[in-house]
């Protein structure tokens, strides 16, 4: 298993914030954590409203915890709303079950990290997070 490198998670940073200007989104705030759940890069653009970073970090914290993206997570809390807020419970809050929480994975498919948005709309957000890890030349796993 490879680790994600500070370039790839600088690099996820500034092309999801591209590709959400390209798209002409609202500000987002972009989180990376690596495999260990500790954060790589950050970023935040102006404008961003209150409590983006919190947002951004519950999705790719929640994907990590569960090994699965958070738009499946989404999924589940549908189906299955008690499960999802316990592990919510259990993982300290830092889960939040939409669209926009994408693991990273290297060539081996092995999860090596988790891009987190939060600004715009979910699947806006978690399209400017596929873009961002497609960027880095890793895989992109939102679930």
């Amino acid at each position: 298993m490879s680790a994600l490198t500070l370039s790839q998670a600088q690099t996820i940073v500034t092309t999801a914030l591209a590709h959400a200007r390209g798209e002409k989104f609202q500000p987002l705030a972009v989180l990376v954590l690596d495999a260990r759940g500790v954060p790589k890069a950050f970023a935040a653009e102006d404008g961003t409203s209150l409590r983006r970073y919190e947002i951004a970090h519950g999705k790719a914290h929640g994907a990590l915890a569960m090994g699965i993206g958070s738009r499946t997570l989404g999924k589940r809390a549908e189906e299955r709303p008690q499960f999802i807020a316990a592990v919510t419970h259990a993982v300290g809050g830092a889960l939040v079950p939409v669209p926009g929480g994408v693991l990273i994975r290297d060539t081996d498919r092995a999860i090596i990290g988790a891009v987190g948005i939060s600004g715009d709309s979910s699947d806006n957000d978690e399209a400017a997070a596929v873009a961002g890890i497609a960027a880095a030349g890793l895989s992109a796993d939102p679930g």
